[in-house]
């Protein structure tokens, strides 16, 4: 009846390689019970998957009535499982949305049996089973044993002639078990049963035949049978299923769970009103309205700064409109000194910031008012110069430093991947290439290509009013930052004065080389871009500074003394803390600018900011000034248009999304799987899988087309009427029959190719793997 020849099944993770079948050789009989032992992983339930043709063996054979199996095809086992197999599952694996009788019935179905012989078979395999009086219930409504008989008259509707029993018993009690296995020997009288079990005492006591299994080997056979190798008469009836009994499954599962299909077919309707209505409107302003509040962002981040002006205190300070009729004269600070916030920008407050979620802004640029001490060579010889745009004609000549200003204007952001997203979503590269160290920087032209002529004297370039540049001139120009220690000379008085060695200050081993890496312009035509013209560099390049000089000599000096160490001169408290912090003494940073990452997530970045000040004293409060509160006055009434429909459908299409594809995905992939593993074993083609879940998306996006057809005509009228009351637009919204049909179609077509792909996962699921599945 059934032979295994030198039977090999690896499985395969990593390096490692387990044996689950090795060299398994075993004749079965045509009328026995046999019954196979041996502990968890020796490889009972592999060889009883290979018998079911659940699992496919990697070299030997499986004879079949003498007639070899290794050149079946996947069909060819799927009709030999509804032929030739039953199977008896220790989970029962009962379909719960069928009835009694049609899950006794599945199998029958994919043979292609008539519906009334169906029907007979199937009640006499149930009464057989003893459930006369329960064949019309629902699976839910009976006991444990009463649902592994309903498996048993599954498995024996179709009369095979073989019957595998894995743990048939494992999940019943000890009473139910003993009648279980009275009904098993039973079948056993007319057909072969093979049974794999933990329980060597049901084993002997029923089973005619016992198999020993350990290391994927059979170690005893209480019965050994040869079998005579030249039988014949093995042939294969191929199943299939047609489109209706797969509508028919799918209409059955979905009546199950009313309340869901709805939510379903409701959440794809909004999904198609959204693209009728809301992009029809909408999609083609709605690219100007991003790149507008992009491009507006981009020159307007939230800033916090050593002094903030504090609204509050200016909205407080504001309301002096009545006239006094007071004879005195009141000493008073300005509304404007009032409202001076100094913020403590601690440690802890940076690493708040550095907390904040990336989407919300991805460019924070910290910044510090370290001056830094540059030089470059000029015509052979090493000079002073600055990143500054004053004129240094004009510029008075008791500065202490020969460091840049520091302006903000001359910074911009590294993001905090460390990558210069900044400068290549808002600005281009005319020549060069875009910084990507803290020692590369960037001269900013106008649109025009005009540079500011202080900057290029503030290089030590020799330049007339109106001269140009060829780009290649200037891309690649050098200069030099030293170091304080190398840069400053202590006097024997105590002071410091700049030394004048230039040539041996860039070559010390602390001095820098930065480098004009590119020359950039501003992408926008509606904005001049956050940079001023000039020369810029990194946020990360002050920080550089920074670290370099808070150490230095002339550093402890200056903060061991109330006077200027460079002039001698006494300084108030304010004084001494803004030399300090241009000698690069003070590690607070100066100026600190968020980059909210769209418009919208402008108010996250803000709710994120005043969290930090709940329940902190005003002193402690950090104020930031939000420069683009301003943004709604720019958008104008075709933005509010689009602003109101966008807020009213496009989180309606994201939960329409959303809801689809978890509910697919679930549904076809996690929920029903043991299902999938349930069809394959009773003969399903991979074809009749995808079929089902196919009719079941078919009927879910007709449905949700009718559904919202219905609906889209009935908001045309609402959305007319607001749009036209709100922005003077009328007659926007209009649903004529063609584009009913068009939805229809749609909503059908789109939910089908949603639904094909999980589908087709489905389909090529291991019918093995899939029967394990919780």
């Amino acid at each position: 009846m059934l032979k295994l020849s030198h039977i090999n099944k690896y499985y395969h993770v990593g390096e490692t390689v387990t044996k689950a079948q090795n060299d398994v050789s075993v004749d079965f009989r045509q009328q026995e019970f046999v019954a196979i032992l041996g502990p968890s992983g020796s490889g009972k339930t592999t060889m009883l998957n290979i018998i079911g043709g659940l699992d496919r063996y990697d070299s030997g054979d499986l004879l079949i009535k003498g007639k070899s199996t290794k050149n079946f095809k996947d069909s060819d086992w799927d009709a030999y499982r509804n032929n030739s197999v039953g199977f008896i599952f220790q989970s029962y694996n009962l379909i719960s949305h069928l009835s009694i009788m049609e899950n006794v019935e599945m199998g029958m179905t994919l043979s292609g049996v008539p519906a009334v012989q169906k029907r007979k078979q199937a009640t006499d395999a149930l009464i057989r089973v003893g459930l006369k009086d329960q064949m019309h219930k629902q699976p839910s409504q009976l006991s444990g044993g009463q649902m592994q008989r309903v498996a048993i008259a599954r498995a024996i509707a179709n009369d095979p002639e073989i019957l595998l029993a894995d743990e048939p018993t494992g999940a019943l009690d000890s009473e139910t078990s003993l009648e279980i296995m009275e009904l098993i020997r039973d079948l056993s009288k007319d057909r072969l049963v093979i049974m794999v079990t933990h329980n060597p005492d049901l084993a002997h006591q029923y089973a005619d035949r016992i198999i020993e299994f350990a290391d994927g080997q059979i170690q005893y056979d209480s019965n050994p049978f040869e079998e005579d190798s030249d039988q014949t008469g093995f042939s294969l009836n191929n199943t299939k299923m047609s489109y209706w009994t797969a509508l028919k499954l799918s209409f059955t599962n979905i009546r199950t769970k009313k309340g869901r299909t709805f939510l379903t077919v409701f959440a794809s309707s909004i999904g198609i009103i959204g693209i009728a209505v809301v992009l029809a409107l909408s999609n083609g302003f709605q690219k100007q309205v991003n790149q507008t509040q992009s491009n507006t962002l981009s020159t307007m981040p939230v800033t916090i700064s050593q002094v903030s002006t504090d609204p509050s205190a200016m909205a407080n300070n504001s309301s002096k409109d009545k006239a006094s009729k007071s004879n005195q004269v009141k000493a008073e600070k300005s509304d404007q000194e009032k409202a001076q916030h100094t913020n403590k920008i601690t440690n802890k407050y940076l690493d708040y910031l550095n907390k904040m979620p990336k989407k919300d802004a991805k460019n924070i640029a910290v910044s510090y008012g370290t001056g830094m001490n540059l030089l470059r060579q000029v015509n052979g010889k090493y000079k002073p110069v600055t990143f500054s745009n004053t004129n240094p004609d004009t510029a008075s000549s008791g500065s202490m430093m020969s460091g840049s200003s520091n302006t903000t204007s001359s910074v911009y952001p590294v993001d905090r991947n460390g990558k210069q997203t900044f400068l290549k979503s808002y600005y281009k590269v005319l020549a060069g290439n875009y910084p990507t160290k803290a020692t590369d920087i960037v001269l900013v032209v106008n649109k025009d290509n005009s540079l500011n002529i202080n900057a290029l004297k503030n290089l030590g370039i020799s330049v007339k009013e109106g001269q140009k540049f060829n780009y290649n001139d200037l891309v690649g120009t050098k200069v030099k930052m030293v170091a304080n220690d190398d840069y400053y000379t202590k006097l024997p008085t105590g002071n410091f004065v700049s030394g004048t060695d230039y040539s041996s200050m860039a070559t010390k081993a602390a001095t820098k080389t930065l480098t004009v890496k590119g020359i950039i312009r501003v992408k926008s035509s509606d904005s001049d871009g956050i940079l001023a013209s000039g020369v810029a560099y990194s946020a990360n390049l002050t920080k550089e500074a920074l670290n370099v000089n808070q150490n230095s000599a002339i550093v402890t000096a200056q903060k061991n003394s109330n006077n200027n160490v460079i002039t001698g001169q006494n300084m108030d408290k304010a004084a001494r803390s803004n030399v300090l912090t241009t000698l690069g003494g003070t590690s607070t940073p100066t100026n600190i600018q968020i980059y909210p990452t769209r418009f919208k997530q402008k108010d996250s970045v803000l709710s994120y900011l005043d969290k930090y000040n709940q329940g902190k004293s005003k002193a402690d409060k950090v104020v930031y000034t939000d420069l683009a509160s301003t943004i709604s006055k720019m958008t104008g009434g075709i933005m509010d248009a689009i602003t109101y429909v966008l807020i009213a459908f496009a989180g309606i299409s994201l939960v329409t999304s959303m809801i689809m594809i978890a509910i697919i995905t679930y549904t076809s992939v996690l929920e029903r799987t043991k299902e999938i593993g349930v069809l394959k074993a009773l003969g399903a083609r991979k074809k009749d899988i995808t079929r089902v879940f196919d009719a079941e998306t078919f009927i879910l996006g007709f449905g949700a087309g009718i559904f919202g057809i219905f609906v889209a005509w009935v908001l045309t009228f609402p959305i007319n009427a607001i749009l036209e009351n709100v922005t003077g637009l009328a007659g926007v919204a209009v649903l004529n029959p063609m584009q009913a049909v068009i939805l229809v179609i749609i909503s059908t077509v789109l939910t089908l190719l949603g639904g094909h792909i999980p589908a087709r996962m489905a389909a090529k699921k291991d019918a093995a793997i899939a029967l394990r599945a919780e």
